[in-house]
Protein backbone atom coordinates (compact mmCIF):
# COMPACT_ATOMS: atom_id res chain seq x y z
CA UNK A 1 0.00 0.00 0.00
CA UNK A 2 2.83 2.19 0.73
CA UNK A 3 4.51 1.87 -2.46
CA UNK A 4 1.47 2.63 -4.11
CA UNK A 5 1.00 5.90 -2.48
CA UNK A 6 4.82 6.83 -3.03
CA UNK A 7 3.87 6.06 -6.84
CA UNK A 8 0.75 8.22 -7.40
CA UNK A 9 2.80 11.04 -5.60
CA UNK A 10 5.72 10.56 -8.11
CA UNK A 11 3.17 10.37 -10.63
CA UNK A 12 1.46 13.18 -9.57
CA UNK A 13 4.97 15.69 -9.00
CA UNK A 14 5.82 14.49 -12.52
CA UNK A 15 2.63 15.55 -13.99
CA UNK A 16 2.63 19.15 -12.51
CA UNK A 17 6.08 19.30 -13.17
CA UNK A 18 4.97 18.74 -17.37
CA UNK A 19 2.24 21.27 -16.78
CA UNK A 20 3.90 24.11 -15.58
CA UNK A 21 4.22 26.72 -18.31
CA UNK A 22 7.06 27.08 -20.08
CA UNK A 23 7.70 30.56 -21.46
CA UNK A 24 8.62 31.85 -24.76
CA UNK A 25 10.11 34.66 -25.35
CA UNK A 26 7.53 36.24 -27.50
CA UNK A 27 4.96 35.62 -24.35
CA UNK A 28 7.69 36.97 -21.64
CA UNK A 29 7.42 40.50 -23.75
CA UNK A 30 3.61 40.69 -24.64
CA UNK A 31 3.18 39.71 -20.58
CA UNK A 32 5.98 42.87 -19.67
CA UNK A 33 4.14 44.92 -22.20
CA UNK A 34 1.43 44.89 -19.58
CA UNK A 35 2.69 44.50 -16.54
CA UNK A 36 5.80 45.95 -16.09
CA UNK A 37 5.68 48.70 -13.25
CA UNK A 38 8.24 50.99 -14.79
CA UNK A 39 6.56 50.54 -18.07
CA UNK A 40 3.08 51.53 -16.45
CA UNK A 41 4.19 54.30 -14.67
CA UNK A 42 5.63 55.87 -17.93
CA UNK A 43 1.74 55.88 -19.65
CA UNK A 44 0.58 57.57 -16.32
CA UNK A 45 3.40 60.06 -17.63
CA UNK A 46 1.36 60.41 -20.83
CA UNK A 47 -1.73 60.49 -19.63
CA UNK A 48 -0.63 63.43 -17.52
CA UNK A 49 0.72 65.23 -20.14
CA UNK A 50 -2.44 64.81 -22.13
CA UNK A 51 -4.73 66.76 -19.35
CA UNK A 52 -2.26 69.43 -19.74
CA UNK A 53 -2.80 69.45 -23.62
CA UNK A 54 -6.24 69.70 -22.79
CA UNK A 55 -6.04 72.10 -19.91
CA UNK A 56 -4.20 74.09 -22.69
CA UNK A 57 -6.17 74.66 -25.41
CA UNK A 58 -9.43 75.11 -22.82
CA UNK A 59 -7.80 77.81 -22.11
CA UNK A 60 -8.36 79.53 -25.36
CA UNK A 61 -12.16 79.48 -24.18
CA UNK A 62 -13.97 81.79 -22.32
CA UNK A 63 -13.49 81.69 -18.95
CA UNK A 64 -17.45 82.10 -16.93
CA UNK A 65 -18.35 82.16 -13.31
CA UNK A 66 -21.54 83.05 -11.21
CA UNK A 67 -21.08 84.39 -7.64
CA UNK A 68 -23.26 85.07 -4.86
CA UNK A 69 -22.90 87.14 -1.57
CA UNK A 70 -24.99 86.78 1.45
CA UNK A 71 -24.82 88.85 4.59
CA UNK A 72 -26.55 89.85 8.03
CA UNK A 73 -26.11 92.99 10.10
CA UNK A 74 -27.12 94.63 13.49
CA UNK A 75 -26.80 98.18 14.41
CA UNK A 76 -27.62 97.87 17.99
CA UNK A 77 -28.02 102.03 18.45
CA UNK A 78 -30.60 102.40 15.96
CA UNK A 79 -33.21 104.73 16.82
CA UNK A 80 -35.12 105.34 13.49
CA UNK A 81 -37.46 102.97 11.92
CA UNK A 82 -40.91 102.39 10.27
CA UNK A 83 -43.98 103.51 10.59
CA UNK A 84 -47.24 102.17 9.58
CA UNK A 85 -51.11 102.86 10.18
CA UNK A 86 -53.17 99.78 11.18
CA UNK A 87 -56.96 100.40 11.68
CA UNK A 88 -56.27 103.93 13.09
CA UNK A 89 -53.52 102.51 14.97
CA UNK A 90 -49.64 104.18 14.69
CA UNK A 91 -47.15 101.59 14.64
CA UNK A 92 -43.53 101.87 15.12
CA UNK A 93 -41.09 99.35 14.05
CA UNK A 94 -37.24 99.58 14.81
CA UNK A 95 -35.23 96.60 12.74
CA UNK A 96 -32.14 96.69 14.08
CA UNK A 97 -30.65 93.31 12.32
CA UNK A 98 -30.67 93.84 8.18
CA UNK A 99 -30.13 91.47 5.43
CA UNK A 100 -27.92 91.96 2.07
CA UNK A 101 -27.61 89.91 -1.09
CA UNK A 102 -26.14 90.35 -4.24
CA UNK A 103 -25.94 87.88 -7.60
CA UNK A 104 -23.93 87.98 -10.47
CA UNK A 105 -22.42 86.50 -13.32
CA UNK A 106 -19.23 86.77 -14.97
CA UNK A 107 -16.95 86.45 -18.45
CA UNK A 108 -13.39 87.15 -19.28
CA UNK A 109 -12.11 86.25 -22.58
CA UNK A 110 -8.26 86.91 -23.73
CA UNK A 111 -8.62 88.16 -27.28
CA UNK A 112 -5.22 88.27 -27.99
CA UNK A 113 -1.84 88.21 -25.94
CA UNK A 114 0.87 87.43 -28.54
CA UNK A 115 -0.40 84.79 -29.35
CA UNK A 116 1.24 82.62 -26.00
CA UNK A 117 -2.55 80.90 -25.21
CA UNK A 118 -1.88 79.29 -28.86
CA UNK A 119 1.48 78.01 -28.52
CA UNK A 120 0.84 76.90 -24.72
CA UNK A 121 -1.63 74.37 -27.05
CA UNK A 122 1.17 73.64 -29.58
CA UNK A 123 3.65 73.65 -26.84
CA UNK A 124 1.07 70.83 -24.72
CA UNK A 125 0.71 69.01 -28.03
CA UNK A 126 4.63 68.18 -28.01
CA UNK A 127 5.02 66.88 -24.92
CA UNK A 128 2.16 64.59 -25.17
CA UNK A 129 3.89 63.67 -28.10
CA UNK A 130 7.40 63.55 -25.94
CA UNK A 131 6.02 61.43 -22.91
CA UNK A 132 4.21 58.46 -25.59
CA UNK A 133 8.03 58.75 -27.15
CA UNK A 134 9.40 58.10 -23.92
CA UNK A 135 6.68 55.49 -23.22
CA UNK A 136 7.77 53.46 -26.24
CA UNK A 137 11.96 54.22 -25.20
CA UNK A 138 10.89 52.35 -22.72
CA UNK A 139 9.15 49.62 -23.62
CA UNK A 140 12.06 49.33 -25.76
CA UNK A 141 14.42 48.84 -23.47
CA UNK A 142 12.34 46.39 -21.33
CA UNK A 143 12.22 43.84 -24.70
CA UNK A 144 15.99 44.46 -24.98
CA UNK A 145 16.76 43.32 -21.65
CA UNK A 146 14.33 40.69 -21.70
CA UNK A 147 15.95 39.27 -25.10
CA UNK A 148 18.88 39.20 -23.60
CA UNK A 149 18.46 37.28 -20.23
CA UNK A 150 16.18 34.99 -22.72
CA UNK A 151 19.43 34.04 -24.79
CA UNK A 152 21.82 34.55 -21.97
CA UNK A 153 19.49 31.26 -20.08
CA UNK A 154 19.18 29.31 -23.64
CA UNK A 155 23.02 29.53 -23.88
CA UNK A 156 23.77 28.68 -20.03
CA UNK A 157 21.00 25.89 -20.42
CA UNK A 158 23.11 24.26 -23.28
CA UNK A 159 26.39 25.33 -21.72
CA UNK A 160 25.28 23.12 -18.64
CA UNK A 161 24.50 20.28 -21.18
CA UNK A 162 28.05 20.11 -22.06
CA UNK A 163 29.52 20.12 -18.38
CA UNK A 164 27.90 17.29 -17.70
CA UNK A 165 28.88 15.05 -20.80
CA UNK A 166 32.26 16.88 -19.92
CA UNK A 167 32.09 15.08 -15.90
CA UNK A 168 30.45 12.15 -17.65
CA UNK A 169 33.93 12.09 -19.26
CA UNK A 170 35.82 12.63 -16.32
CA UNK A 171 33.96 10.27 -14.13
CA UNK A 172 34.94 7.61 -16.56
CA UNK A 173 38.88 8.74 -16.57
CA UNK A 174 38.22 8.52 -12.49
CA UNK A 175 36.85 4.54 -12.56
CA UNK A 176 39.83 4.14 -14.84
CA UNK A 177 42.45 5.78 -12.99
CA UNK A 178 40.86 2.94 -10.22
CA UNK A 179 41.40 0.47 -12.26
CA UNK A 180 45.10 1.24 -13.51
CA UNK A 181 46.09 2.59 -10.36
CA UNK A 182 44.95 -1.34 -8.69
CA UNK A 183 47.37 -3.04 -10.84
CA UNK A 184 49.94 -0.92 -10.13
CA UNK A 185 49.81 1.38 -13.94
CA UNK A 186 49.08 4.60 -12.76
CA UNK A 187 50.40 6.42 -9.55
CA UNK A 188 48.01 7.94 -6.55
CA UNK A 189 48.85 11.35 -7.12
CA UNK A 190 47.76 10.57 -11.15
CA UNK A 191 44.57 9.28 -10.03
CA UNK A 192 44.06 12.35 -7.17
CA UNK A 193 44.19 14.84 -9.95
CA UNK A 194 41.59 12.68 -12.23
CA UNK A 195 39.10 12.96 -9.07
CA UNK A 196 40.21 16.85 -8.85
CA UNK A 197 39.17 16.86 -12.12
CA UNK A 198 35.92 15.29 -11.58
CA UNK A 199 34.60 17.58 -8.71
CA UNK A 200 35.84 20.36 -10.63
CA UNK A 201 33.55 19.47 -13.29
CA UNK A 202 30.70 18.93 -10.96
CA UNK A 203 31.71 22.55 -9.27
CA UNK A 204 31.23 24.22 -12.67
CA UNK A 205 27.64 22.75 -13.36
CA UNK A 206 26.57 23.86 -9.74
CA UNK A 207 27.53 27.53 -10.34
CA UNK A 208 26.20 27.54 -14.13
CA UNK A 209 23.26 26.18 -12.43
CA UNK A 210 22.97 28.95 -10.32
CA UNK A 211 23.60 31.70 -12.43
CA UNK A 212 20.51 29.82 -14.78
CA UNK A 213 18.36 30.60 -11.73
CA UNK A 214 19.70 33.79 -11.32
CA UNK A 215 18.77 35.19 -14.78
CA UNK A 216 15.54 33.50 -14.23
CA UNK A 217 14.75 35.70 -11.32
CA UNK A 218 16.02 38.93 -12.78
CA UNK A 219 13.51 37.82 -16.30
CA UNK A 220 10.70 36.86 -13.45
CA UNK A 221 11.33 40.59 -12.06
CA UNK A 222 10.90 42.23 -15.57
CA UNK A 223 7.75 40.25 -15.68
CA UNK A 224 6.54 41.73 -12.43
CA UNK A 225 5.56 37.47 -11.00
CA UNK A 226 5.02 37.40 -7.47
CA UNK A 227 8.05 35.39 -5.66
CA UNK A 228 5.72 32.06 -5.08
CA UNK A 229 4.71 31.90 -8.68
CA UNK A 230 6.56 29.11 -10.45
CA UNK A 231 8.67 30.03 -13.43
CA UNK A 232 10.24 28.39 -16.36
CA UNK A 233 11.06 29.52 -20.07
CA UNK A 234 11.15 27.08 -23.04
CA UNK A 235 14.15 25.70 -23.57
CA UNK A 236 14.77 25.62 -27.11
CA UNK A 237 17.99 24.79 -28.49
CA UNK A 238 18.80 26.77 -31.27
CA UNK A 239 20.29 25.74 -34.89
CA UNK A 240 23.35 26.65 -36.08
CA UNK A 241 21.52 28.25 -39.29
CA UNK A 242 20.56 30.73 -36.98
CA UNK A 243 24.08 31.79 -35.98
CA UNK A 244 25.22 31.33 -39.69
CA UNK A 245 22.38 33.66 -41.04
CA UNK A 246 23.10 36.81 -43.03
CA UNK A 247 23.83 39.49 -40.39
CA UNK A 248 21.68 42.73 -41.53
CA UNK A 249 24.18 45.68 -42.88
CA UNK A 250 25.54 48.46 -40.38
CA UNK A 251 24.27 51.50 -42.62
CA UNK A 252 20.88 49.88 -43.62
CA UNK A 253 20.04 49.14 -39.63
CA UNK A 254 21.25 52.73 -38.73
CA UNK A 255 19.08 54.65 -41.75
CA UNK A 256 15.91 52.65 -40.54
CA UNK A 257 16.66 53.08 -36.79
CA UNK A 258 16.87 57.13 -37.44
CA UNK A 259 13.64 57.10 -39.21
CA UNK A 260 11.60 55.20 -36.58
CA UNK A 261 13.44 55.03 -33.21
CA UNK A 262 11.55 57.06 -30.54
CA UNK A 263 14.66 58.23 -28.88
CA UNK A 264 15.37 59.98 -32.09
CA UNK A 265 12.18 61.18 -32.81
CA UNK A 266 12.15 62.25 -29.31
CA UNK A 267 15.29 64.84 -29.38
CA UNK A 268 13.45 65.99 -33.34
CA UNK A 269 10.45 67.37 -30.95
CA UNK A 270 13.05 69.00 -28.40
CA UNK A 271 13.84 71.22 -31.30
CA UNK A 272 10.43 71.97 -32.29
CA UNK A 273 9.37 72.55 -28.22
CA UNK A 274 12.66 74.61 -28.41
CA UNK A 275 10.94 77.13 -31.14
CA UNK A 276 7.53 77.01 -29.59
CA UNK A 277 8.78 78.25 -26.30
CA UNK A 278 10.73 81.07 -28.39
CA UNK A 279 7.22 82.54 -29.58
CA UNK A 280 6.28 82.29 -25.99
CA UNK A 281 9.27 84.22 -24.83
CA UNK A 282 8.95 86.78 -27.50
CA UNK A 283 5.09 87.45 -27.01
CA UNK A 284 6.04 88.89 -23.50
CA UNK A 285 6.81 92.41 -25.03
CA UNK A 286 3.63 92.25 -26.68
CA UNK A 287 0.22 93.80 -25.47
CA UNK A 288 -2.84 92.13 -24.34
CA UNK A 289 -6.02 92.25 -25.64
CA UNK A 290 -9.01 91.04 -23.12
CA UNK A 291 -12.72 91.21 -23.22
CA UNK A 292 -14.97 91.10 -19.93
CA UNK A 293 -18.76 91.42 -19.15
CA UNK A 294 -21.20 90.82 -16.41
CA UNK A 295 -24.78 91.10 -15.44
CA UNK A 296 -25.87 91.19 -11.74
CA UNK A 297 -28.42 92.47 -9.49
CA UNK A 298 -28.74 92.25 -5.18
CA UNK A 299 -31.70 92.64 -2.62
CA UNK A 300 -31.57 94.29 0.95
CA UNK A 301 -34.42 93.94 4.02
CA UNK A 302 -34.37 97.81 4.69
CA UNK A 303 -35.45 99.02 1.09
CA UNK A 304 -39.07 99.12 1.15
CA UNK A 305 -39.44 97.35 -1.98
CA UNK A 306 -40.16 93.59 -2.89
CA UNK A 307 -37.82 91.13 -2.97
CA UNK A 308 -38.42 90.53 -6.70
CA UNK A 309 -39.13 94.34 -7.44
CA UNK A 310 -35.41 94.93 -5.93
CA UNK A 311 -34.53 92.16 -8.12
CA UNK A 312 -35.45 93.85 -11.18
CA UNK A 313 -34.34 97.49 -10.19
CA UNK A 314 -31.46 96.72 -9.14
CA UNK A 315 -30.37 94.76 -12.39
CA UNK A 316 -27.29 95.65 -13.99
CA UNK A 317 -25.27 95.05 -17.23
CA UNK A 318 -21.67 95.76 -18.30
CA UNK A 319 -19.15 95.22 -20.72
CA UNK A 320 -15.44 96.10 -21.07
CA UNK A 321 -12.08 95.87 -22.98
CA UNK A 322 -9.04 95.52 -21.47
CA UNK A 323 -5.38 96.29 -22.84
CA UNK A 324 -2.29 96.06 -20.98
CA UNK A 325 1.45 97.54 -23.38
CA UNK A 326 4.31 96.49 -21.20
CA UNK A 327 6.68 99.11 -20.87
CA UNK A 328 9.57 97.79 -18.97
CA UNK A 329 9.38 94.48 -17.12
CA UNK A 330 12.92 94.65 -15.35
CA UNK A 331 14.01 92.42 -18.48
CA UNK A 332 11.87 89.49 -18.21
CA UNK A 333 11.06 88.99 -21.38
CA UNK A 334 14.97 89.75 -22.68
CA UNK A 335 16.10 86.95 -20.12
CA UNK A 336 13.28 84.57 -21.06
CA UNK A 337 14.03 84.73 -24.92
CA UNK A 338 17.80 84.35 -24.37
CA UNK A 339 17.17 81.50 -22.43
CA UNK A 340 14.57 80.02 -25.02
CA UNK A 341 17.35 80.54 -27.75
CA UNK A 342 20.15 78.58 -25.42
CA UNK A 343 17.31 76.07 -25.01
CA UNK A 344 17.27 75.20 -28.88
CA UNK A 345 20.69 74.94 -28.88
CA UNK A 346 20.93 72.43 -26.27
CA UNK A 347 17.88 70.70 -28.18
CA UNK A 348 20.51 70.36 -31.77
CA UNK A 349 23.24 69.17 -29.06
CA UNK A 350 20.61 66.47 -27.61
CA UNK A 351 19.33 65.53 -31.28
CA UNK A 352 23.14 64.73 -32.08
CA UNK A 353 23.91 63.24 -29.15
CA UNK A 354 21.00 60.83 -29.60
CA UNK A 355 22.05 59.74 -33.00
CA UNK A 356 25.73 59.42 -31.84
CA UNK A 357 24.70 56.60 -29.07
CA UNK A 358 22.05 55.43 -31.36
CA UNK A 359 25.15 54.87 -33.94
CA UNK A 360 27.50 53.56 -31.23
CA UNK A 361 24.67 50.98 -29.96
CA UNK A 362 24.26 49.53 -33.53
CA UNK A 363 27.48 49.64 -34.77
CA UNK A 364 28.35 47.61 -31.15
CA UNK A 365 25.63 44.97 -32.07
CA UNK A 366 26.79 44.90 -35.27
CA UNK A 367 30.32 43.99 -34.44
CA UNK A 368 29.74 42.11 -32.19
CA UNK A 369 27.52 39.85 -34.14
CA UNK A 370 30.10 39.92 -37.26
CA UNK A 371 33.23 38.81 -35.02
CA UNK A 372 30.91 36.40 -33.05
CA UNK A 373 29.93 34.72 -37.04
CA UNK A 374 33.52 34.18 -37.48
CA UNK A 375 34.41 33.06 -34.48
CA UNK A 376 31.19 30.63 -34.83
CA UNK A 377 32.15 29.08 -37.97
CA UNK A 378 36.06 28.56 -37.26
CA UNK A 379 34.34 27.01 -33.87
CA UNK A 380 32.49 24.65 -35.97
CA UNK A 381 36.22 22.93 -37.26
CA UNK A 382 37.75 23.39 -33.63
CA UNK A 383 35.29 21.24 -32.09
CA UNK A 384 35.74 18.49 -34.50
CA UNK A 385 39.01 18.86 -34.27
CA UNK A 386 39.26 18.95 -30.85
CA UNK A 387 36.97 15.85 -30.76
CA UNK A 388 38.89 13.61 -32.72
CA UNK A 389 41.83 14.35 -31.22
CA UNK A 390 40.77 13.79 -27.12
CA UNK A 391 39.34 10.62 -28.77
CA UNK A 392 42.32 9.32 -29.91
CA UNK A 393 43.85 10.48 -26.28
CA UNK A 394 41.39 8.69 -24.72
CA UNK A 395 42.38 5.43 -25.88
CA UNK A 396 45.89 6.26 -26.07
CA UNK A 397 45.59 6.68 -22.38
CA UNK A 398 43.69 3.49 -21.77
CA UNK A 399 46.19 1.82 -23.15
CA UNK A 400 48.56 3.35 -21.18
CA UNK A 401 50.44 5.32 -24.31
CA UNK A 402 49.81 8.65 -22.59
CA UNK A 403 50.07 10.28 -18.88
CA UNK A 404 47.35 12.21 -17.09
CA UNK A 405 48.94 15.35 -18.15
CA UNK A 406 48.14 14.87 -21.33
CA UNK A 407 44.75 13.64 -21.23
CA UNK A 408 43.31 16.15 -18.60
CA UNK A 409 45.14 18.78 -21.72
CA UNK A 410 42.95 17.59 -24.37
CA UNK A 411 40.30 17.42 -21.86
CA UNK A 412 40.57 21.05 -20.99
CA UNK A 413 41.16 22.02 -24.83
CA UNK A 414 37.64 20.68 -25.99
CA UNK A 415 35.82 21.46 -23.04
CA UNK A 416 36.83 24.70 -24.07
CA UNK A 417 35.93 24.74 -27.85
CA UNK A 418 32.42 23.40 -27.34
CA UNK A 419 31.91 26.58 -24.30
CA UNK A 420 33.60 29.09 -27.28
CA UNK A 421 31.33 27.35 -30.04
CA UNK A 422 28.12 27.84 -27.42
CA UNK A 423 29.44 31.39 -26.75
CA UNK A 424 30.07 32.64 -30.15
CA UNK A 425 26.74 31.11 -31.54
CA UNK A 426 23.99 32.25 -29.12
CA UNK A 427 26.19 35.96 -28.85
CA UNK A 428 25.51 35.78 -32.78
CA UNK A 429 21.94 34.71 -32.16
CA UNK A 430 21.09 37.91 -29.61
CA UNK A 431 23.24 40.56 -31.34
CA UNK A 432 21.39 39.91 -34.69
CA UNK A 433 17.82 39.62 -33.53
CA UNK A 434 18.75 43.08 -32.02
CA UNK A 435 19.82 44.19 -35.26
CA UNK A 436 16.38 43.22 -36.78
CA UNK A 437 14.58 45.33 -33.47
CA UNK A 438 16.57 48.35 -34.32
CA UNK A 439 14.97 48.19 -37.82
CA UNK A 440 11.16 47.77 -36.36
CA UNK A 441 11.23 43.72 -36.22
CA UNK A 442 9.86 41.67 -33.62
CA UNK A 443 12.09 39.75 -31.43
CA UNK A 444 11.54 36.22 -32.11
CA UNK A 445 14.09 33.15 -31.48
Amino acid sequence: MKRTTLMVTAIAIALSASAQKKWTLTECIDYALQNNITLQQAKLQKQSATEERKQAKAALLPSLSASTNQSFGYRPWLENGVATVTNGTVNSKVNKTYYNGSYGINAQWTVWNGNQNRNQVKLGEVSEQQAELQTETTANNIQERIAQLYVQILYMNEAVEVNKQSLETSKRNEQRGKEMVEVGKMAKADLAQLTAQRAADEYTIVEAESNIANYKLQLKQLLELTGDEAFDIEMLTAGDEQALAEIPALSTVYETALGGRPEIKNAQLGLKQSDIQMNIAKAGAMPTISINGGVGTSTASMSSQNWDKQIKTNFDASVGAFVSVPLFDNRKTKTAVNKARIQREQAQLELLDQQKQLYATIEGYWLDAETNQQKFKTALTTVESEQASYDLLEEQFRLGLKNIVELMTGKDRLLSSQQNKLQAKYTTILNRQLLRFYQGEKMTL
